[in-house]
């Protein structure tokens, strides 16, 4: 059943946008991401321009959030305080983002420099996060508490303003909170990604949160994140396509109930080695066609013109 979408202006098949919409939102209730990481290179593959796939990808990554946040709050597995202080580091991140992705866009460059965000984003934090895992796989129940006095001790945990977090075990400081959702808000404007490929790896390694509130605590950040960022999308470059958006929704909403099933019957250090591997797969297959691309690209606007 084809369907025609206005902003994208491309027809595209009702079950297939149902069916990616499903399969990002069971990663989202499995791996605590939003899964524009996956969304938006998806889009690319069926035909979707760029700049609305950006956009739109991220109207979807609100709504497996939603649903993924309800199922984590239930289980008691969401760190509020923490989500909060990464809240706001995103929005301010975000604001710079859309700043930077319009200023893209006027230079004709969008395109090329979102999927190349893709390929060096998705391919260093999914080998770093692979290496790690098969690490965390080897490591003897000594290991990973001598890991874990290191944390206690690193840098992170010298830094001023230091608050307590009491659902992660944690007192720290909110300048690394701080940064980790600037960074993820900059992403997800420029990216249409919800973050959680950055925010994840960097909750557990870099600000020693336990896996357990990790990926609730991420999906929160992330529901607010991208619906600001859906936002001003839509506001500053009209490119947020509702149709495509109200598919993706319908199927995301269902799938992440699933994976939030699936994920409490799975290990933390599967999960992890899990996500991984899914990140690097797509950061291949963008680069792969990225670099096989030209040619086609240059045929396709020949057919426009």
């Amino acid at each position: 059943m084809q369907i025609y979408l206005p902003i994208a202006e491309v027809s595209v098949n009702f079950f297939l946008l149902f069916g990616i919409g499903g399969i990002v939102g069971i990663l989202s209730g499995l791996f605590g991401v939003g899964g524009g990481f996956l969304i938006t290179p998806l889009l690319f593959f069926i035909g979707i321009p760029p700049t609305v796939a950006v956009a739109t990808g991220a109207n979807q990554v609100v709504a497996s959030s939603v649903s993924g946040v309800l199922s984590q709050l239930k289980r008691k597995a969401v760190d509020i305080p923490m989500g909060m202080i990464l809240l706001i580091g995103g929005l301010i991140g975000s604001v710079a983002g859309i700043s930077i992705f319009n200023y893209l866009q006027a230079l004709g460059q969008i395109d090329l420099a979102v999927q190349l965000c893709y390929v060096v984003f998705l391919g260093g934090v999914g080998l770093l996060m692979f290496l790690e895992s098969l690490r965390a796989l080897r490591r003897t129940k000594g290991a990973s508490a001598r890991r874990g006095k290191r944390n206690s001790h690193g840098w992170v945990h010298k830094l001023p303003f230091k608050m307590k977090f009491r659902a992660s075990g944690l007192y720290i400081s909110i300048i690394p909170p701080l940064l980790v959702g600037f960074c993820v808000g900059i992403l997800g404007a420029v990216m249409g990604v919800g973050g959680g490929f950055i925010m994840v790896p960097a909750m557990i390694y870099l600000l020693g949160m336990p896996t357990k509130v990790v990926i609730g605590t991420s999906l929160f950040q992330i529901l607010f994140t991208s619906a600001f960022t859906t936002m001003m999308h839509a506001i500053t470059n009209q490119s947020v396509d509702v149709m495509l958006a109200i598919m993706l929704i319908l199927g995301g909403v269902i799938g992440a109930q699933i994976g939030s099933v699936l994920g409490g019957r799975l290990k933390a250090e599967q999960l992890r080695i899990l996500l991984a591997a899914l990140v690097l797969l797509v950061a291949l297959k963008l680069g792969f066609d990225l670099v096989l691309k030209p040619s086609e690209l240059y045929s396709i606007s020949l057919g426009d013109g």
